[in-house]
């Protein structure tokens, strides 16, 4: 995604930096302080430095810091530490920045909860499948009798995760499993996928075909999901935007299935790979990106989200 930006930039014209967090502070570096007027800060590349109050936007891919796994060596232990340390402060420098960001980390963690973003969608008018979070096999047992059967399961984690059925054969020895960690599962809702990428007040909706559990996977089952450009009606493109926004959240992904009562909300990736909807229709969806990171107004402001 990084790559892509960087390139929909250049051909635009745009002039950017490439600032790599990863290798800070050996050849990348920040310095940044708070002051009465916000933060004042430098990014430092090996190519060149430049002024936060010089950028119009931050394109940013966060990312975990992973270093050498060490368990007994005091002195490379503390220098993980010290990279890691490094780490969140770029990650602070950019969440405080008054231009607009394409994600700020702190707006992000709405994809810790996916329970809570069912929650959030609720508020803006979608409808929500009846859900369950829980480590004990008999209340699964219950909740797949009340729902008929038809029942999906996912990690409860932000970590990205297949989606997959809940099968009868399932609900013996492996629903056990269950006890060692939550898992979050929902009614299987009959309809048609559709994704929303919102960036900023625009819209940019894909529906999706396929029979595969998860669609995003369908070529591991040996299949290719069909997609196409398409639109939705103006009160759910509005109520997309706004739940973006109340997140604080300048581009989302919003993963919704049209059934025959409406539009039902299932999740928000924050960070999403809206490359793989991109190239299977020509929407421009980077351009919309780029544009945006290019007009520092634009953007929403550090600060508390938006009411619902």
């Amino acid at each position: 995604m990084t790559e892509l930006m960087c390139a929909r930039l250049e051909a635009l014209g745009h002039e950017y930096v490439f600032f790599d967090q990863v290798q800070v502070p050996d050849r990348y570096r920040v310095s940044w302080r708070l002051c009465s007027d916000g933060v004042e800060g430098r990014f430092t590349t090996p190519a060149r430095s430049v002024d936060a109050a010089d950028l119009t936007g931050v394109y940013i891919r966060h990312t975990s810091y992973r270093g050498r796994p060490v368990r007994y060596d005091l002195a490379e232990s503390e220098k993980a530490l010290v990279e890691a340390e490094h780490q969140k402060a770029v990650t602070q420098l950019v969440d405080l920045l008054p231009c607009t960001v394409v994600n700020r980390a702190l707006a992000s963690v709405s994809s810790d909860s996916k329970v809570y973003q069912v929650s959030v969608a609720a508020a803006f008018g979608f409808g929500t499948p009846r859900t369950l979070v829980s480590t004990e096999p008999g209340a699964v047992r219950e909740f797949y009798a009340a729902c008929s059967g038809r029942v999906t399961y996912k990690s409860l984690s932000s970590v990205r995760s297949m989606m997959h059925r809940l099968e009868p054969g399932d609900l013996g020895e492996r629903l056990e499993l269950l006890r060692n960690c939550p898992v979050q599962f929902q009614e299987q809702i009959t309809g048609v996928d559709v994704r929303v990428h919102t960036v900023g007040g625009e819209i940019f909706a894909v529906e999706v075909l396929s029979d595969a559990d998860d669609y995003r996977y369908a070529r591991h089952e040996g299949s290719s999901p069909q997609m196409r450009e398409t639109t939705v009606p103006r009160q759910v493109g509005e109520a997309c935007v706004a739940m973006s926004r109340h997140l604080g959240l300048e581009v989302a992904g919003i993963d919704l299935r049209r059934t025959d009562d409406g539009y039902c909300f299932f999740a928000l990736n924050p960070s999403p790979g809206f490359l793989f909807y991109e190239r299977a229709t020509g929407q421009p969806i980077s351009k919309a990106v780029a544009d945006l990171l290019c007009d520092r107004d634009r953007g929403l402001k550090p600060g508390a989200p938006t009411a619902p």
